[in-house]
């Protein structure tokens, strides 16, 4: 299958530079996958899609200052880390820029200066991979995260240039567990006001964990669909969402899957328990979800719109169809939607 074919062209000006003031305010479409019928509406109506008895899957990560910037020790020369992944303890893995500055043993200081008694925080590099990944050994005295607080900043993608000035419009307003270097953005359009309105309609709201890394947005460098191979990112299941997982399996209820994250967790944890019941569980998940795949828990999902080519389009293809999405897709474009993390949203049902 060629990458090509999850191409499009995007008018710059549709992509999403700043959240809107209030998260359900922003637009929704959202697309029948049997019929390949659209429709036009606002995230708040998103509520009258949703049937007493579906199941909300949310992922509950929460994103770290995950990009620090600083200076190699021995050169002064400026350098960025984004961290992708903590391995154990204190080792990271992290992505390098200039990634050739950055060799086996090269030292990275970040905080105070010399003069001030020192860096409040110094990284060696300890092994080099492709694309500019590196794996990184942190050294402090303190608490990591506290540093990481103080020194670190919110890894926008790219494409926003605007600043972000609420640290917390980049988090979901049910985010727990710190890990992630990129929000799962379909979540962004939640308040706690209106999860309890949707809680209270009879639909059942379950989260789970993955932590957001490099899997999830990793160019596809490849021409083929079939040779990109995922990058894994930590994932946790707890057991009441595994219970909640197995009764709506058991009385062909459906399970919504809130974004392409909670997606791929869902089918990574179905491909783990095949025929058995869901159990709580943690793990890495590589699953590589594109047109051909039957999915096995996700009936539903809420997703925003995603940039060409990427593995997020070809998800989300797979479970509408590819054409059926190129066509919504063209027609968010003809009606200026607004793309990308802060931008609008789709409920493929």
């Amino acid at each position: 299958m060629d990458v090509n074919e999850f191409d499009f062209d995007l008018p710059e000006r549709l992509i999403a530079q700043t959240p809107l003031l209030n998260r359900t305010t922003s637009r929704l479409l959202t697309l029948d996958k049997t019929s390949g019928a659209t429709g036009h509406h606002t995230f708040g109506q998103l509520i009258d899609f949703l049937q007493a008895g579906d199941t909300l899957v949310l992922n509950d990560t929460r994103v770290i200052p995950a990009r620090l910037f600083g200076v190699k020790a021995d050169t002064g020369a400026q350098v960025e880390l984004l961290l992708l992944k903590q391995l154990d303890g204190d080792r990271w893995e992290a992505l390098a820029r200039p990634a050739k500055r950055l060799k086996q043993g090269a030292v990275i200081r970040f905080g105070g200066a010399e003069a001030d008694g020192g860096p409040d925080l110094q990284a060696v590099v300890e092994d080099e991979g492709e694309m500019g990944a590196r794996v990184v050994r942190f050294e402090y005295e303190g608490i990591f995260q506290e540093i990481l607080d103080r020194l670190g900043s919110m890894p926008l993608p790219p494409y926003i240039k605007e600043k972000l000035d609420d640290r917390e419009r980049y988090q979901t307003v049910y985010a727990r567990h710190p890990g992630s270097a990129a929000a799962p953005t379909a979540g962004l359009h939640f308040t706690p006001d209106y999860l309890d309105a949707i809680a209270r309609k009879g639909v059942r709201i379950v989260t789970l964990t993955l932590h957001v890394g490099l899997g999830t947005f990793r160019p596809v460098a490849v021409s083929r669909v079939e040779e990109h191979t995922m990058h894994e990112e930590f994932y946790s299941v707890p057991a009441e969402t595994a219970a909640a997982l197995n009764a709506a399996k058991a009385e062909g209820r459906r399970i919504i899957a809130v974004g392409t994250t909670s997606a791929r967790t869902l089918e990574t944890v179905a491909g783990r328990f095949e025929v058995r019941e869901i159990e709580a569980c943690d793990g890495w998940s590589g699953i590589f979800i594109y047109p051909g795949y039957t999915f096995k828990l996700v009936d539903a999902m809420v997703t925003n719109f995603h940039l060409p080519k990427s593995t997020l389009v070809m998800l989300v293809s797979a479970l509408a169809g590819s054409e059926q999405i190129r066509n919504a897709y063209q027609e968010a474009i003809k009606r200026e939607y607004r793309f990308f993390s802060f931008g609008d949203a789709m409920f493929i049902y």
